[in-house]
């Protein structure tokens, strides 16, 4: 019974966590210029357990009980996906490409931190998907069996993070080329631009 709560926890959190975001798209960036990975892929683990878990004990029922938290979350959350959006485009136009020496260079873990916790926390997104969604799923479930769903989630958003920063060196010979950030950085854009609108029409 444990399993099956754990297995339905993974599998709720994996269906929401793969689709393309900020946070998603930072940590690939990160990986791919093997800039501060751990660090960054740390913080985006223990941010997911520390929200999820939230989402569970009742948070996102009492934020959904809140009209005014809401809207503040929605035009706060709609302002920064379009500044997100706008920058990922401009940075298309651009002609970077991946250095092999890249390394940390130029970007100090303070600073590291800063941007992923940005990325992260300031993307309504996040809260949708772990406190409202996950956190409305695993409180329903009987008994100690939230905090089995909640291990569940957790644990898929580990192995992704990881993977998604630590496995995109894989990627590396790839975006060495100026064209492959001009795809990415365009694709990020309009994805950010289009949560943006989809927010503010909720």
């Amino acid at each position: 019974m444990m399993l099956a709560f754990i297995l339905k926890g993974m599998g709720m959190s994996a269906g929401l966590i793969v689709a393309i975001g900020s946070q998603n798209a930072h940590v690939l960036r990160m990986g791919l210029r093997k800039q501060h990975v751990a660090l960054t892929v740390m913080i985006c683990i223990v941010c997911e357990m520390l929200l999820i878990l939230a989402g569970v004990a009742g948070v996102g029922g009492a934020i959904n009980s809140q009209p005014a938290l809401l809207a503040i979350a929605r035009w706060g959350g709609a302002a920064f996906l379009i500044w997100y959006g706008l920058r990922s485009l401009r940075a298309a136009l651009g002609q970077q490409s991946l250095q092999a020496t890249a390394g940390d260079l130029g970007l100090t873990a303070g600073k590291a931190a800063l941007a992923v916790l940005g990325a992260t926390l300031l993307n309504p997104h996040t809260y949708l998907d772990t406190v409202v969604l996950l956190g409305a799923i695993g409180g329903q479930q009987p008994g100690d069996g939230k905090y089995w769903f909640a291990l569940g989630a957790v644990l898929n958003a580990a192995i992704w993070f990881a993977t998604l920063g630590f496995g995109a060196r894989l990627l590396a010979p790839w975006f060495a080329k100026p064209m492959a950030w001009r795809i990415l950085d365009s694709l990020v854009g309009l994805v950010m631009l289009m949560l943006a609108l989809n927010l503010l029409l909720s």
